[in-house]
């Protein structure tokens, strides 16, 4: 039986580390557009999940509905939001080797 070698583990740990930053990387560069109400309220996502911008018709603002506007908001950021999992799930999915994404975002 083999023992334990430091310098395999070392080289594991600088490959997880590497992989790590490029997952960071390719979440900073991925953005999707969300929207909801046929493009009222449009929301650009990073694969952070972080959101860029937040883009309202301004005929929406004008009509005073303020509880149907908050809807069409949390409806594009939920939209966005599933569209940056489809979209990670898809770029990275191959190079997680199969592990799956379940829950990782």
């Amino acid at each position: 039986m083999g023992g334990f070698n430091p310098k395999q583990l070392q080289e594991m740990l600088a490959q997880a580390k590497q992989q790590a930053e490029s997952l960071q990387e390719k979440m900073r560069e991925t953005v999707v557009d969300g929207s909801a109400g046929g493009g009222t309220v449009t929301i650009k996502m990073n694969g952070q999940k972080q959101v860029l911008r937040v883009t309202i018709d301004p005929e929406t603002v004008k009509a005073g509905d303020l509880e149907m506007l908050q809807d069409l908001i949390t409806a594009a950021v939920n939209d966005a939001g599933r569209k940056v999992d489809e979209a990670m799930q898809s770029k990275l999915g191959g190079m997680l080797g199969g592990m799956g994404l379940g829950g990782m975002f």
